[in-house]
């Protein structure tokens, strides 16, 4: 796939996607609004986590804590409680506490507005800070996760071995105006097209523009 090629792709995309389920972020942002804290706790707690399992564990801890004060009133015990189907529960209950915890004694309570500053926070990492730019203080910001990895790679846009070498690889080609868009239409079409094996490469509106690169197998 040629970097011209990419308005072409971006365009398809958001024609094909329209119905389909949107991926957890953007529904906390369609619930509950651009609230960087909330934007932030989802993204933790989908971690490791299949949407359809995380988005719900969301939407019953936000009924208990909305701001990292109300977070900390809860023990460690009653979050795990609440969480308890998603997976790795102790540890995110125990990841919510502390970074609550470090938004209250180092930024006044208020979700950092700078990757750095997001990056000190306790097990927050590159795909994580950049959903909070982008979604929640709407700073162009290019979230690699496993979809847009593969994706990227597949489509032949960049030739990388890590989300972090392919964040940086996509920096250099696509037009800022995409960033923070690109990951949401990706996933959605990792989900439900795209698929890690045997994509629907018979029903994918981009076929003409993939490189199928490492595509052994598809309907």
């Amino acid at each position: 796939m040629k970097k011209t090629d990419i308005p072409l792709l971006i365009k398809r995309l958001r024609a094909a996607t329209k119905g389909m389920t949107l991926p957890a972020g953007d529904a906390i942002v369609a619930e509950y609004g651009r609230e960087p804290y909330l934007i932030l706790i989802s993204c933790l707690l989908s971690l490791r986590a299949k949407d359809a399992m995380s988005l719900p564990v969301s939407r019953q801890l936000f009924e208990h804590a909305r701001t990292p004060q109300q977070m900390l009133d809860l023990s460690q015990r009653q979050i795990e409680k609440i969480i308890y189907s998603v997976g790795f529960y102790r540890q995110k209950a125990k990841q919510l506490r502390e970074v609550s915890n470090a938004l209250l004694d180092q930024f006044n309570g208020q979700v950092p507005r700078t990757m750095e500053e997001l990056l000190s926070l306790p097990g927050v990492g590159r795909k994580t800070a950049n959903l909070v730019l982008g979604q929640a203080i709407e700073v162009p910001a290019i979230c690699v996760d496993i979809h847009v990895h593969r994706i990227s790679n597949r489509l032949g846009l960049v030739k990388t071995k890590t989300p972090e070498q392919t964040e940086a690889a996509l920096e250099k080609i696509l037009p800022k105006q995409y960033w923070i868009e690109y990951n949401k239409l990706l996933v959605m079409w990792g989900q439900n097209i795209c698929l890690p094996t045997s994509p629907l490469c018979s029903q994918c509106v981009i076929a003409d523009l993939c490189s199928r690169v490492g595509v052994t197998r598809s309907r």
